[in-house]
């Protein structure tokens, strides 16, 4: 039974003036300290060091994430690290990287440890010939052990996969996919370079629920050009009559500075009002809420019964670079140009441009290309920001017990900061802790800010918080 108070979203008209009021830049936290905390300059003894650490404990579970970077073509959207490219035999090329990188990394691990998680990411995961999946599974079974009930979930692309795509991922031992949709308007599709018929979506999820996937997914994006609510709220009818176990409703990250293709986007002038990305994600909330799916958190649903919603509704639910995720405690370690590893002290980022990846991978080393070594501060302040984006309520008793400090004597400047917040009704307040009110779901991540040491020290090169 879904509890009433996040059963029904803020509607548009109370929510408006908030969103202009807080819709600053701001990060996403999928981790902290965040990504442009990261430097070339980190102590790369230490960070070796931090693994060794990492390692010393054989029952502490891995958490594995294989970055596939090929795209046939750019969508204008999109701010993914990829490779646009059209050769297949720089698959073939790519996959010999990771069995390198795996055989530079192994001596590092704990073989005993057990694998809960692993995700494939991009890119396009099935740009990758069935051949050359089956060839990375060999490479990464040979060094990994993994627990029983291991989650293995791929990014799908429906226009470019194929049934075969399909079987040798589940050969893999993949049981979960996401499927990348952004919407099915034809003319939203056009005006991002993405030409998707429904139908392709469709038979994807057919093809996957035959191979015997437990759970789909499906992302949305709100906020892109053409899109109005109108239209957003057919996207939603004919995805919901797909039936898909979980969504991600996305809100359109405009960071032009960072991807420029993004820039045509303003030169048309086609990206909806701020009104009007409000009443998408409205809409979405409602369409969700009513065919019986769970918000989960900012842009999360799910059936009742997905295990994403029964982490929610048990308070167990973590988050991490791909996202909302039951498996917390789990360290990250991460595979292929720009991805990220993440121990409890430490943040490690591999090479972004793939020439420079293979070139340090020739020389037999790590191709950690920057990184971050966490401070007792940093690692609390984690725990902090993690509560505030995975729990409904701030409990300054649970958090004081797990960290082993006093959290409302140690945080009492950044609590007081929050009287705004509370006075705007994102938030109520007690003497153990503050609860997140359903309108404040749409501002997660600006509570979060407020405890967030960092934002005072550099530019913030983010997108919008709503």
């Amino acid at each position: 039974m879904v509890s009433p108070r996040y059963t029904v979203p803020p509607t548009v008209e109370p929510a408006l003036e908030l969103v202009r009021k807080y819709n600053v830049p701001g990060p996403r936290y999928t981790s902290y300290p965040t990504a442009p905390q990261f430097s070339a300059d980190v102590d790369r003894a230490a960070l070796r060091a931090e693994i060794a650490r990492d390692n010393a404990d054989p029952a502490r579970p891995l958490s594995l994430y294989f970055h596939l970077p090929f795209c046939e073509s750019l969508c204008w959207y999109c701010g993914c690290n990829t490779v646009i490219t059209r050769r297949r035999s720089s698959a073939g090329d790519y996959v010999d990287l990771l069995t390198r990188e795996l055989a530079i990394t192994q001596p590092l691990l704990n073989a005993r440890r057990p694998v809960t998680q692993l995700h494939f990411g991009g890119g396009t995961p099935t740009f990758l010939p069935p051949a050359e999946i089956d060839r990375m599974g060999r490479a990464i079974h040979s060094v990994f052990t993994f627990a029983p009930d291991a989650e293995i979930s791929v990014e799908i692309d429906p226009r470019r996969l194929t049934k075969e795509h399909v079987e040798a991922y589940r050969r893999l031992g993949c049981n979960r996919a996401s499927l990348g949709v952004q919407d099915t308007n034809p003319e939203v599709q056009l005006a991002i370079h993405r030409w998707q018929p429904l139908d392709q979506t469709a038979q994807a999820i057919t093809w996957l629920r035959e191979a015997g996937y437990q759970s789909v997914s499906v992302d949305l994006i709100y906020g892109l050009p053409l899109q109005t609510p109108e239209t957003f709220a057919q996207t939603l009818t004919e995805i919901i009559a797909l039936n898909p176990d979980r969504l991600a409703v996305f809100s359109y990250a405009h960071v032009p500075w960072i991807k420029p293709a993004q820039k045509i986007f303003d030169d048309r002038g086609q990206l909806p009002t701020t009104e009007a990305k409000l009443a998408m994600l409205t809409t979405a909330t409602r369409a969700l809420t009513a065919a019986g799916y769970v918000h989960i958190g900012m842009d999360h649903f799910a059936r009742p019964d997905d295990e994403l919603a029964v982490a929610h509704e048990e308070g167990s639910l973590y988050r991490n670079f791909q996202g909302y995720t039951t498996r917390a405690g789990a360290s990250l370690y991460g595979f292929g140009m720009s991805s990220i590893s993440q121990t409890d002290g430490s943040f490690r980022q591999n090479h972004k441009n793939i020439e420079e990846y293979e070139a340090v991978l020739n020389r037999g080393e790590l191709p950690v290309e920057r990184g971050f070594l966490l401070s007792e501060d940093d690692r609390n302040r984690r725990a902090v920001v993690m509560d505030i984006m995975c729990r409904r309520r701030f409990d300054f008793v649970g958090l004081g017990q797990r960290l082993g400090l006093d959290v409302a004597q140690t945080y009492a400047a950044e609590l007081a900061t929050l009287t705004d917040l509370e006075a705007d009704g994102l938030l109520r307040r007690d003497a153990g802790g503050f609860d997140i009110t359903p309108l404040g779901e749409l501002f997660r991540r600006v509570i979060a800010m407020r405890f967030d040491a960092y934002l005072d020290r550099g530019p913030r090169k983010f997108s919008s918080t709503v």
